[in-house]
């Protein structure tokens, strides 16, 4: 039987087995209370706006009845970057490893979007949150008939989870550009690279260029996003399904 070791305090705090201060009154909050008002406060500000004192103020509460709970900022984040995933959907039992990973990655992307704060908070380890780990755990269920390694597997859900945390950044962080300056999408950007792209030095990038593929009106449409993703991620699963191949 495996040694047990006491879990380092933040993570007993994510899987609420932290203790809570005994001495004085009874706790008016609880940390799940705490981590909802500071979800809230990051969808209608920004993780910007996030602090302990702001969360208290959301809670119409006191800064130090927060700190009896949550040690830190850091900790709050942790908390935020662990709830706001919600809970992977049930996978059918008829899809196979590609729909299966389609349906994961199309779905967390959309939880993700509905927080654009989350692509700023900062990465602080491997996952380790009940939710985190129920995501993990759902995606490594959907290869479970193929001829993968254990370690094969975590290769290819860590390799689609990097894909889509990616493409959630990115488009996360151009739609607020666009929204504050909608011109840099436009023709402009065109006009721009036909200046600037010497195609004795760009010649590959020139060739874009020439080809028209930035002349358009606008450059960020949201449908437009929708579809490259998919392309870009059946071109991910191509490359899982050529592994296999090989792998017999």
């Amino acid at each position: 039987m495996a040694e047990e070791h006491e879990l380092p305090a933040d993570v007993a705090l994510l899987w609420g087995l932290r203790e809570a201060p005994r001495r004085g009154r009874k706790p008016s909050l609880s940390v799940t209370e705490i981590t909802r008002a500071a979800i809230e406060v990051a969808d209608a500000e920004g993780l910007g706006a996030v602090s302990m004192a702001r969360v208290a103020q959301q809670l119409g509460n006191s800064t130090m009845a927060l700190y009896r709970h949550v040690k830190s900022k850091d900790e709050l984040l942790m908390l935020m970057s662990d709830a706001a995933l919600e809970e992977p959907p049930p996978m059918p039992a008829t899809a196979d490893w590609r729909a299966g990973l389609t349906l994961w990655a199309t779905t967390v992307l959309a939880v993700l979007r509905r927080h654009p704060w989350y692509a700023r908070i900062p990465l602080a380890g491997p996952p380790l949150g009940p939710k985190n780990l129920a995501w993990l755990d759902s995606a490594l269920g959907t290869l479970a008939g193929t001829p993968l390694d254990e370690g094969e597997k975590v290769g290819v859900v860590m390799g689609l989870l990097t894909f889509v945390h990616g493409e959630m950044r990115m488009t996360t962080e151009l739609a607020e550009s666009f929204r504050e300056n909608p011109e840099a999408f436009g023709p402009s950007y065109a006009r721009a690279l036909r200046q600037l792209v010497d195609p004795r030095r760009l010649p590959a990038l020139g060739r874009v260029v020439d080809a028209g593929v930035f002349d358009q009106p606008n450059l960020f449409d949201e449908q437009d996003v929708e579809a490259d993703f998919r392309f870009s991620l059946d071109l991910y699963l191509d490359g899982v399904a050529a592994h296999l191949t090989r792998r017999g």
